[in-house]
């Protein structure tokens, strides 16, 4: 026989009214901690699942933010609305339940949900894809506050504990989650098992009410057991492959790492985040993509002699090692230290021929006393590089770290086309603003080359070496070193830390190369 969930008591402020047994409000407190924590988790992976197919822009973290609020809004109304009207624990632990389920299930449903996102703008993709993935699982949770405040409260006089106990435990269990997904749990497990993890836990909880409190129902434990079965496989097993071979997969602060190869073992492809960041000829020993020979070719090209370098991304150590290979001095400023075993292992970065600093390159630069004679900035992110660093007073940084002669080398994607050139006009009137002499090169394909130094015009000190580029981009290689590229002059703005609204005005553009590079990885 059922155990009574309350029972009756009589009290100043109202002739009947119900009192929770002191094992059972101790389970629901437990409860409101977990559903506390696992908003926030929710919150903090959804974003962080759409980032391989979506980027990890503010438009992004926007939605995702504003998807959570309005689904917190609308679960506090329904919890209240519903503990009005039934004061029944059980539907409280089936919406729980729900959302549980719900959310294991977006594991088989994330890819081709996104997919479809980028059909649309970024702003309205992302909102549309936050939408359909997390905004039901969000609102049955945040019911759990008001329904039990209405279950807890058994007169008016201790309304006011009840909210705040239940409210302050919530609110620790929210700060739990957040830090637990962020500092200890990203770094080391893919998102799909954490997310995974959490909705079996929310299962386990509703499955320990309906066992303890009230033994009616079997149906809640098969449905755990069935989410164990059904969710575990999508959660753990990587994606298959056509054309090449995944090498390795791990999870990071910045994002997931891959490396996939060829089948005939010809190619080694970085990815972060579904997006290639650089190729490889392990045979070779050589990049096969350009820009790596473009950021070392305009150092060595623009400079008359190269002691020290330093290299703010490292990406996978390419760049790094050419010049430490001539004898260079090269420090290495990273800021995600989980690259680093990845480049050692599969792209013949050696760390012991540089400084490796893990670090974020604007606060390196900010506390840097050592000057060089090229600093190269290839502080990928994805599809863009960090704002901060692409202002004026990051530039200013750069340039006090700079000798006499010196050169700032820069990769960036960009337009030069009038009406797409907001960001590339920007950053070359940002650069103007530090420095006297700017120039870039590029191919008209999205990929532009900056140049900055203290010469009014910026010329060839040395010719460049097409030979120790790859055949596969070499031509490449020397009919981009031989362009020069130029943007409107009225076109754009100085970008300074207090405003560089480029993620807004460039966010077309940004649409358009995540759009081509993520469909391109579909075809890997």
């Amino acid at each position: 026989m059922a155990r009574p969930e309350t029972r009756a008591r009589t009290t100043v402020d109202s002739p009947l009214t119900l009192e929770v047994p002191a094992g059972l409000r101790r389970y629901l407190y437990f409860t409101a901690m977990v559903t506390g924590g696992a908003i926030m988790v929710i919150e903090i992976l959804g974003a962080k699942l759409l980032s391989p197919y979506l980027g990890t822009s503010h438009f992004v973290w926007t939605a995702q933010i504003a998807v959570t609020l309005i689904a917190l809004a609308c679960g506090y109304y329904a919890g209240g609305r519903l503990a009005d009207r039934k004061q029944k624990l059980p539907l409280l632990y089936w919406a729980i339940l729900g959302a549980a389920l719900y959310c294991a299930l977006t594991l088989l449903v994330i890819e081709p949900v996104a997919y479809w996102a980028l059909d649309f703008n970024l702003a309205a993709g992302s909102l549309l894809a936050s939408a359909v993935l997390f905004f039901i699982p969000l609102a049955l949770l945040a019911m759990t506050g008001p329904f039990l405040v209405r279950i807890i409260t058994s007169s008016v006089w201790n309304v006011g504990g009840n909210v705040g106990r239940l409210t302050a435990l919530g609110t620790v269990g929210s700060f739990a989650g957040t830090l637990l997904v962020g500092y200890a749990v990203i770094p080391f497990l893919p998102n799909s098992v954490t997310l995974y993890l959490t909705c079996l836990l929310l299962g386990l909880v509703c499955a320990g009410y309906f066992v303890l409190y009230h033994r009616k129902s079997l149906v809640p434990g098969a449905l755990v057991i069935a989410l164990c079965g059904v969710t575990w496989p999508f959660a753990t097993e990587g994606r298959t492959y056509h054309q090449t071979i995944e090498r390795y997969r791990g999870n990071s602060n910045f994002g997931r790492l891959q490396v996939v190869e060829s089948k005939s073992g010809s190619v080694r492809y970085y990815l972060n985040d579904n997006l290639v960041q650089n190729t490889y000829d392990p045979a070779a020993r050589q990049s096969v993509s350009v820009f790596t020979y473009m950021l070392s070719g305009m150092a060595e090209a623009y400079t008359t002699n190269i002691q020290d370098v330093l290299c703010i991304g490292m990406g996978v150590g390419i760049v790094p090692m050419h010049f430490a290979d001539k004898g260079v001095n090269v420090d290495v400023v990273e800021i995600n230290p989980a690259v680093v075993p990845v480049a050692e292992k599969w792209f013949d970065f050696d760390a012991k021929k540089v400084r490796l600093v893990i670090d974020d390159g604007r606060h390196f630069l900010n506390r840097c006393d050592k000057t060089y004679d090229a600093v190269v900035l290839d502080a990928f992110l994805g599809d863009s590089s960090p704002s901060h660093l692409m202002t004026r007073e990051a530039f200013a940084s750069v340039r006090k770290s700079l000798r006499p002669g010196g050169v700032l080398v820069i990769n960036m994607f960009g337009e030069v086309e009038p009406g797409k050139d907001f960001f590339t006009a920007s950053l070359a009137r940002t650069l103007r603003a530090v420095f006297e002499g700017v120039r870039m090169h590029g191919l008209g394909d999205g990929a532009v080359f900056f140049t900055a130094t203290d010469r009014e015009e910026p010329q060839f000190l040395r010719v460049p070496d097409p030979e120790s580029v790859h055949l596969a981009v070499r031509d490449e290689f020397e009919r981009t070193m031989a362009s020069s590229v130029a943007t409107d002059p009225s076109s754009g703005r100085v970008l300074t830390d207090n405003y560089n609204p480029v993620e807004y005005y460039d966010a077309k553009n940004r649409e358009v190369t995540r759009r081509r590079l993520a469909l391109a990885f579909r075809g890997l």
